[in-house]
């Protein structure tokens, strides 16, 4: 039963000899936290991104089916203004139905494509933000890197520029922010 007391207090021991190292193991512990968090942040980023690049290719389809019908209307206008019609009538009203058509899709085209164009807009945002957010995770993890080697070496330096790196990934991590 002394033998491990006797252990513990070594242990106890060499921690009070080496309590210098505990604020390069607790920023080690912080830098960890936050590498996970950014990383998270980061993939959620990117998913933003390719939903938002869905959706625009989506849109473009849709404008782009809705210019052929537009372009398929007017066609059936022009080659109504050249025929012979047995039914006058009849083709009136029928070209007044693909004019009707043409107007609409006119009216709905520039809709489509600045709904196109913000999905575009939002998806160049959203991957600035994860790019942001990828350099800053990189840092933060040469800064956890770095730091550890405080352990090894017991040099204060490793730690000091450990935390200075680490003061940087967070500053471009908070830029990312501010991007709307």
């Amino acid at each position: 039963m002394t033998e491990p007391i006797h252990e513990l207090h070594e242990h106890a021991e060499k921690a009070r000899e080496e309590s210098h190292l505990v604020g390069a193991t607790f920023t080690m512990s912080v830098l960890a936290v936050l590498v996970a968090v950014i990383s998270v942040l980061g993939h959620r980023a990117h998913t933003s991104t390719l939903l938002d690049q869905t959706k625009a290719a989506d849109t473009w389809a849709e404008y782009q089916a809705r210019n052929i019908r537009r372009h398929n209307d007017q066609l059936f206008i022009d080659l109504y203004s050249i025929m012979v019609v047995k039914n006058g009538a009849e083709a009136a009203k029928l070209e007044e139905k693909y004019a009707t058509d043409v107007e609409r899709y006119e009216k709905s085209l520039d809709a489509t494509r600045k709904r196109a164009e913000d999905f575009e807009a939002d998806a160049l945002v959203h991957e600035t933000k994860a790019a942001r957010l990828d350099l800053g995770e990189v840092l933060l993890e040469a800064a956890l890197v770095i730091t550890s080697i405080t352990l090894i070496t017991r040099k204060q330096l490793f730690w000091g520029m450990g935390s200075v790196l680490a003061i940087a990934g967070l500053l471009v991590v908070i830029s990312s922010a501010w991007l709307h």
